[in-house]
């Protein structure tokens, strides 16, 4: 994820570069329609017929968006890109049309008439889009400024990143918090009075407890930064599904026989060794059967099926617990989302587990894919390449 000051470093690199294109778009295209016929543009300039056409082209391929103004406030240039983006309708006409319903801090007059006015930037939101604008004086050979020109860039995307950068950083807080209050609390409780063996322990307990939550979350957090950054690839090998699905259910055995689950694993095919990060698929699958047996309520049935379809192995694993609104499941992978969160945090849910299985599927060439309804159970189909595939990519 992109920290804030490299978001600004990439803006402003734009930035500069922007305005230098539309500099030289404007003195063959805006000098053009206000000063000269554009006869007298080419003989004057030396620019051919060809060199407009190319100009023009960019012109109206640029994805930033470029709005010309003369001292009037009138539109004597607009690109596709800035139609676009401020929803510019045919009747529009000048400055205030365009930009009056945003209630702007910007005074059309001073740009124009003030001789040390160089640029003046505004950020803004039209509808769902977030916009920097960036308005200058557009000056004729004898320096004279004869309009203003409006480079827009859609920041959307930058806005969004910084937001989610700031909700990431707000949940990790909020989720170590509350363990280290609850860490900090019980053990300072036991310094200040004696107590009974029963009670000690019962309150050593918690501060174990919480401290497994904290260190569970420091450990996905550390996994995510890590897939983030590419900082480590996937180790790829051949292996076989079902012997990873069955170790993987032997490791839960305990889990399991505490809340009386039943759990079934078939294997419906000859499925070929498949080929990825074994430690990572065994993540994955480790991830799906621990929330199956949480959310599956007691003496519930779980049911593992291993396949093959095409190139890909795939996993499905059945369950009959408490389901997942249809509402919920377009956002069951961001990461810190939790459909019941007083529920998970109490089961000692960080939130990041589905979060991190797509990511480790992701870069292993699989995917998931979750189908719910409350009350009845949650369906998990996890696919993984075989070699075969590999070799086709």
């Amino acid at each position: 994820m992109l920290e804030a000051y490299q978001i600004l470093a990439l803006i402003t690199g734009a930035n500069i570069i922007v305005l230098i294109i539309c500099t030289i778009l404007m003195k063959k295209y805006l000098t053009k329609k206000i000063m000269f016929p554009k006869t007298r543009l080419i003989r004057g300039a030396g620019v051919s017929n060809d060199d407009l056409d190319i100009n023009n082209s960019i012109f109206l391929h640029m994805t930033d968006g470029i709005i010309a103004f003369d001292r009037d406030g009138k539109i004597v240039l607009i690109n596709p890109a800035a139609q676009k983006m401020m929803n510019v309708l045919p009747e529009y006409k000048d400055f205030d049309d365009i930009f009056g319903k945003l209630h702007l801090n910007i005074n059309l007059e001073k740009i124009i008439y003030l001789e040390n006015w160089t640029k003046t930037e505004e950020r803004f939101q039209v509808e769902d889009k977030f916009v920097n604008a960036y308005f200058a004086p557009f000056k004729k050979e004898n320096d004279r400024t004869v309009g203003v020109i409006v480079v827009l860039q859609d920041i959307t995307e930058h806005v969004k990143l910084d937001n989610m950068r700031k909700e990431f950083i707000a949940d990790v807080s909020h989720e170590l918090k509350t363990p280290i209050t609850s860490i900090m609390g019980y053990a300072d409780t036991l310094l200040e009075e004696e107590y009974d063996k029963e009670t000690q322990s019962k309150f050593l307990s918690v501060i174990a407890s919480e401290a497994r939550r904290m260190a569970k979350l420091v450990t996905d957090l550390l996994t995510l930064s890590r897939n983030d950054s590419n900082r480590t690839s996937a180790k790829k090998e051949q292996f076989d599904l079902g012997e990873l699905v069955k170790k993987c259910q032997d490791k839960l055995a305990i889990e399991i026989k505490k809340k009386n689950h039943e759990v079934k694993s078939f294997v419906t095919a000859d499925v070929p060794l498949v080929y990825a990060d074994k430690d990572d698929i065994e993540r994955v699958v480790l991830n799906i059967l621990t929330n199956s047996i949480k959310y599956t309520q007691d003496g519930g049935e779980i049911k593992i099926y291993v396949g093959f379809v095409y190139n890909d192995a795939y996993i499905k694993i059945f369950d009959n617990g408490i389901g997942i609104p249809e509402s919920e499941l377009s956002r069951i992978f961001e990461r810190f989302y939790r459909v019941d969160k007083a529920r998970s945090r109490e089961m000692g849910g960080t939130g990041l587990g589905l979060s991190i299985a797509k990511d480790l599927l992701d870069r292993n060439g699989g995917n998931i894919d979750i189908k719910s309804e409350v009350g009845k159970g949650t369906e998990v189909v996890i696919k993984v390449p075989t070699k075969a595939k590999e070799e086709k990519i």
